[in-house]
């Protein structure tokens, strides 16, 4: 495998991991090399992200994890993206992350993937730009992971007074068949289109 497609990877893997972001030992050993050529390949990454007027990432270190951000040159956009009313409606990932959330909170992301089976890191940042969901605090044990749960703007957007209001997930509904959670996932995309 050549520099290149070395370089993809690593830019590959450092947008998965997202927030977290990935010590060099995960480098090592999911890309199988060194510890020096793990440390060349963030580097000469870093430097094209530095070097290059048309990117809008750079490649941080922080706490001993590499992860990708955007650059503060462009921070008045992303305010105005996180500000702006969003026309458009949440993905079904997002919707099944809220669900899972809005159930089980609080909850760590790490729990969020294990219930979806796939990353949820996209899905929780749409979730937490659109005030649905919210950090609260961190969890015990290692790497204290943050906790998320919903927000009063989360019981605003569906109609809910309280979470007891949440359809229960064990019954089904006699007329359609239909689980409550897709009941819940219908309740959410008419209130939208309404709007």
């Amino acid at each position: 495998m050549n520099k290149e497609e070395q370089l993809g990877i690593l830019e590959s893997l450092l947008f998965a991991a997202g927030d977290e972001g990935l010590s060099t030992k995960q480098l090592t050993e999911v890309m199988e090399v060194t510890y020096i050529e793990a440390l060349n390949l963030l580097e000469t990454l870093s430097e094209r992200y530095e070097e290059s007027p048309a990117s809008g990432l750079v490649l941080l270190e922080l706490a001993g994890a590499f992860q990708l951000a955007t650059k503060k040159d462009y921070a008045p956009y992303l305010k105005k993206l996180v500000e702006a009313p969003h026309a458009t409606s949440l993905s079904q990932a997002s919707l099944e992350t809220l669900a899972i959330i809005a159930y089980k909170q609080p909850i760590t992301r790490m729990e969020v993937d294990e219930v979806r089976g796939v990353q949820t890191d996209g899905p929780i940042r749409t979730l937490v730009a659109r005030g649905l969901v919210a950090d609260k605090g961190r969890a015990e044990g290692a790497g204290r992971a943050k906790l998320y749960i919903t927000t009063n703007e989360f019981l605003d957007a569906f109609g809910l007074k309280s979470l007891e209001d949440l359809p229960k997930l064990a019954e089904q509904s006699e007329d359609t068949g239909q689980d409550e959670l897709d009941l819940f996932f219908d309740r959410f995309s008419q209130k939208e289109e309404k709007e």
